[in-house]
C-alpha cells in the first residue's frame, strides 16, 4: 500500500470508530449495533480500510493484545466478595456448563447447516461459546435488571471470554494436527494454559503493586504503566502458549482491584477512555475484513445457527445452571435470554480462520463470515428485545430514584430518613465511624468500604444509583469527589455550595451542579439544624409554608428532583415536598 493509502485507512478507522460510538450514545443503543455494519460497509467500499492490508501479519497479534487490555479492564470491575451463595453457583455453572453445551451442540448443527467439515464445525462452535463484557455490560446498562442478575451476567461475560479464547486456541491446534481426540487433548492443554495464564497474572499484579505502592505513580503515568504491564505480560504468556495472555489479563485485573494500597478507582476513568477507543477500533477493523462475497452463501445458514444458539442452546444452559437455586422464574428466564457474542468471538474467528484455510480444512473460509453474522444477529436481537423481555419477566430494577447521600451529619441523616419516608430507596456513605454509627442507627443502608471504590467498581450497592449528593462539611472534598464520580455513575452528581468568601482550594472555583439555594451552604444548614430545624417530607399543598426551605420534590412516580442553585422544580399534583422546617425537633412543627 502507498503512504497515502495508509494515511487514509488509519484515519478512517479511527474516525469511524469514534463517530459510531458517538452516534450510538445519541441513539441510546449499544455501540456494537452501529460499529459492526459501519465497519463492514467501510471494508466493502474502501480498500484502504482493510486492516489485513494495512498491518499484514501484525494484525492478529495486535488484536490479541488489544483484547487482553479489554479483559484487564473487565477484571478491575469484578469483586469476588460480592459473589456469594447461589449467585456464585449460577455464574460458575454458566461458564463451565455453558462452554461445554454450546461447544458440543453448536458443532453438531454447524457442519450440516453451514456445509463445512466436522473439524471446521468444531472450530466455529468453540469460537461461539463466548459472550463478553463489551456487549453484556452496555446491554445491561440499558435494561437495568435487578442487582443479582447484573452480577451473574457480568461475571459470566468477563470470565467466559478468556476461557473461550483458550478453548479456541486449543481446538485450533487439535484441528490442525488432524487428531480426533479433541476432548482429551483440549482438556489437558486447557489446564496447562490456565496454569501459565494464572502465573502470568500473578506476576503482572506483583509488578503493578510495586509500581503503584512503591513508586507511587500518578494518574497519567499510572495509566500508561497499566497499559504497558498488561500488554507486556500478555505478550510473554502468548509467546509461551497461545492466548494465555487473556487469562493473565483477567487475573491481573482481579488482583489489582483487590490489592490494598492501589488506588484503582482514581485511575480507572483514564484507562476506561483508552479501552473505549480500543473497542471501537477493533470492531471497525475486524468487521472490515468480512467481504460481501464471503456472506453470499453463508448469511441464511448462519442466521439459522444464531437462532439455534438463542432459542435452544442458551435456554437449556440457563435451565441447567439455575437448577436447584433460589432464582425466581423471571430471573431464570432473563438469563436464558442474554448471551450476545462480542469482541473475543470476532477476534478469535479472525485469528484462526485464516490458518485453517491455509491448511485446507473444508469450510474454514466460512468461519469468519458466519461468526460475523451470529454476532450481528445476537447483539441486534438482544439489544432490541432485552428491555421488553426484562419488563415482561418482572426483573427490572424499580424506576423510582435511588439516591446516594454522602455525609453523616445529623441533618444529612434526617434527610435520608425523610427521603425514605417518601418511598425512596436511600443509600448513605460517611467516612467517620461516629457518622457511620449514626446512619446505622437510623436504619438506612450504609455503603461499605471506600467511597470511590464502591462508586466506580460496579458493586451491587451502587448499581442503579440515580444521583449522588455530596453533603459533607468539607467543601473541597465535595467538589473534588463530585468531579471524580461524574461520568462514573449512572445518575447525576450534586454537591453543596461553598460559603461566600470561602478560602477553599477547589470548591469556590469548580463548576458542577450545586444543591439548594446559594444561601443554603453546609454551615448554614448545620446551624439551622442546631437551632431546632427539622428535615420533613410532607404532601405538597400548593404553597410552601412560611419560613421553610424547599430541598427536594419527590414526584408521584418516585422521581427525585432537587432544588439547585440554578433552578427550582415546579410543584405538581401528587408531589411530596422535602423541607427544612423551623421548629423543635421531636415535636410537630407548625408547617
Amino acid at each position: 500500500m502507498t503512504t497515502n493509502q495508509v494515511f487514509i485507512g488509519v484515519g478512517l478507522i479511527l474516525v469511524l470508530a469514534v463517530g459510531s460510538q458517538i452516534l450510538a450514545s445519541r441513539l441510546r443503543i449499544p455501540a456494537l449495533i452501529v460499529l459492526l455494519p459501519v465497519g463492514f460497509a467501510a471494508g466493502a467500499l474502501i480498500e484502504s480500510v482493510n486492516p489485513e492490508r494495512l498491518l499484514g501479519a501484525a494484525f492478529s497479534p495486535l488484536v490479541s493484545l488489544a483484547v487482553a487490555v479489554i479483559l484487564y479492564d473487565a477484571g478491575l470491575g469484578l469483586n469476588p466478595a460480592r459473589m456469594k451463595g447461589h449467585t456464585r453457583r449460577v455464574a460458575v455453572r454458566l461458564i463451565w456448563i455453558g462452554v461445554l453445551v454450546t461447544w458440543l451442540l453448536g458443532a453438531l448443527l454447524a457442519a450440516p447447516l453451514l456445509g463445512m467439515s466436522q473439524r471446521a464445525a468444531v472450530m466455529i462452535s468453540a469460537i461461539l461459546v463466548v459472550s463478553g463484557p463489551t456487549v453484556v455490560g452496555p446491554l445491561l446498562g440499558f435494561v437495568r435488571p435487578k442487582d443479582r442478575l447484573q452480577h451473574i451476567l457480568v461475571w459470566e461475560g468477563s470470565l467466559i471470554d478468556p476461557v473461550g479464547g483458550i478453548l479456541g486456541a486449543l481446538v485450533f491446534h487439535a484441528v490442525v494436527a488432524s487428531t480426533g481426540h479433541y476432548f482429551g487433548s483440549v482438556a489437558a492443554g486447557f489446564l496447562a494454559s490456565v496454569g501459565i495464564g494464572a502465573a502470568g497474572g500473578v506476576l503482572g499484579a506483583a509488578l503493578l503493586w510495586v509500581l503503584f505502592r512503591v513508586l507511587r505513580l500518578g494518574e497519567v503515568v499510572g495509566t500508561t504503566a497499566q497499559l504497558a504491564s498488561v500488554i507486556g505480560v500478555a505478550a510473554l504468556c502468548d509467546v509461551l502458549r497461545d492466548d494465555t495472555g487473556l487469562i493473565a489479563a483477567v487475573v491481573m485485573g482481579l488482583a489489582v482491584a483487590n490489592l490494598p494500597g492501589i488506588d484503582v478507582p482514581a485511575r480507572r476513568p483514564f484507562f476506561e477512555t483508552l479501552v473505549s477507543l480500543i473497542l471501537g477500533l477493533l470492531f471497525i477493523s475486524i468487521s472490515a475484513t468480512v467481504t460481501p462475497q464471503s456472506l453470499r452463501h453463508v448469511g441464511l445458514p448462519a442466521l439459522g445457527l444464531a437462532a439455534f444458539l438463542v432459542l435452544v442452546v442458551r435456554p437449556l444452559v440457563a435451565a441447567v445452571s439455575t437448577l436447584g437455586t433460589d432464582l425466581t422464574r423471571g430471573e431464570r428466564g432473563f438469563i436464558g435470554w442474554m448471551a450476545p457474542r462480542g469482541i473475543v468471538a470476532a477476534a478469535t474467528a479472525s485469528t484462526f480462520s485464516a490458518g485453517l484455510v491455509a491448511k485446507g480444512i473444508g469450510g474454514a473460509s466460512k468461519i469468519l463470515p458466519a461468526t460475523f453474522v451470529v454476532i450481528v444477529a445476537t447483539v441486534t436481537l438482544y439489544g432490541l428485545t432485552a428491555s421488553l423481555v426484562a419488563r415482561r419477566l418482572g426483573v427490572v430494577r424499580p424506576s423510582r430514584s435511588r439516591p446516594l447521600l454522602v455525609g453523616g451529619a445529623p441533618w444529612v441523616v434526617d434527610l435520608g430518613v425523610a427521603l425514605r419516608s417518601a418511598g425512596l430507596e436511600v443509600l448513605m456513605w460517611a467516612g467517620e465511624e461516629e457518622e457511620r454509627e449514626r446512619i446505622g442507627q437510623a436504619g438506612i443502608e450504609l455503603v461499605p468500604g471506600e467511597l470511590l471504590a464502591a462508586a466506580t467498581g460496579g458493586t451491587a450497592e451502587l448499581e442503579g444509583i440515580t444521583a449522588v449528593y455530596f453533603l459533607t462539611a468539607e467543601d473541597d472534598f465535595n467538589a473534588l469527589a463530585a468531579v471524580i464520580l461524574r461520568g462514573s455513575t449512572e445518575g447525576t452528581v450534586h454537591r453543596l455550595s461553598a460559603p461566600p468568601g470561602s478560602h477553599g482550594v477547589v470548591a469556590p472555583f469548580i463548576g458542577g451542579e450545586v444543591l439548594f439555594s446559594a444561601e443554603l451552604t453546609g454551615p448554614v444548614l448545620s446551624r439551622k439544624y442546631e437551632d431546632g430545624a427539622a428535615v420533613l417530607a410532607r404532601p405538597a399543598g400548593g404553597v410552601l409554608p412560611t419560613g421553610c426551605d424547599l430541598l427536594f420534590l419527590v414526584r408521584p412516580d418516585g422521581r427525585l428532583d432537587p432544588v439547585t442553585e440554578g433552578s427550582t422544580p415546579l410543584l405538581g399534583p401528587g408531589d411530596t415536598v422535602v423541607l427544612l422546617a423551623p421548629g423543635t425537633r421531636g415535636g410537630r412543627p407548625e408547617i
